[in-house]
């Protein structure tokens, strides 16, 4: 198993890779420190008060004020200048030519990392976890709905969300069983490389096998299944 992180911030790769040596792991896994967009070229990155929340958007800061608990993790602190690449270039300068499964989580550009990585998309990906805002965070950021319009049409259905919410900062009080607005997730999509109406070079029986093993480590075990016996 070979592994990719990537990180605008050079001091965490350096931590994450110390980290994996220091460890000794029995697989190959590298933290590289680059910003990942569907462009080569320069770009600012807005840097959050919490650096979990730094994005290529900018906050929406009026629109954070009004949930709990939000701005101060999400306002801006202040701004780099850096270069962004695609996932295709990267993998076409290192000689990567298949991904199994892919990851994002770049607060609102996912989408555009998606787009930066059309070619491998369609080339080997067989499932991706993708996070997915429902509520304008950053200003001009992508929706939902954007992402999964785009990974549908590239066959990708989505299966689960995970769902966070968050209540009005005026609120005094709060539901149990609703407790806030849906702001953000994580969208869980695979690939259905058993149907009779598609025809695709992905259709092997090593991709449909490893597809399996990704939705048995995801946690959807009756797909894993569904995979192996058909």
């Amino acid at each position: 198993m070979t592994i990719y992180g990537f990180d605008a911030n050079s001091e965490a790769c350096d931590e994450a890779n110390a980290e994996i040596e220091a460890r000794q792991v029995n697989w190959t896994e590298k933290h590289i420190p680059l910003a990942l967009s569907n462009f080569l070229g320069e770009s600012t990155l807005y840097v959050t008060k919490h650096s979990m929340c730094s994005s290529l958007d900018p906050p929406n800061e009026p629109y954070l004020a009004r949930f709990a608990g939000i701005s101060e993790l999400m306002n801006l602190d202040f701004t780099v200048d850096l270069e962004t690449t695609t996932l295709d270039a990267f993998c076409q300068s290192e000689g990567i030519n298949e991904i199994d499964f892919l990851q994002t989580d770049v607060q609102g550009a996912d989408i555009h990392v998606l787009e930066g990585a059309a070619g491998i998309l369609e080339r080997s990906i067989l499932a991706a976890q993708v996070e997915v805002i429902f509520s304008l965070l950053y200003i001009n950021q992508p929706f939902f709905a954007d992402i999964d319009t785009y990974l549908r049409k590239q066959s990708f259905t989505l299966f689960d969300l995970t769902k966070a919410y968050r209540p009005r900062t005026r609120s005094p009080i709060v539901s149990t069983e609703r407790t806030g607005q849906l702001l953000w997730g994580d969208g869980f999509y695979f690939r259905d490389l058993i149907r009779e109406d598609i025809s695709t070079h992905l259709k092997t029986p090593d991709r449909i096998l490893k597809l399996a093993c990704i939705a048995d480590i995801m946690d959807f075990p009756d797909y894993s299944l569904g995979r192996v016996i058909n």
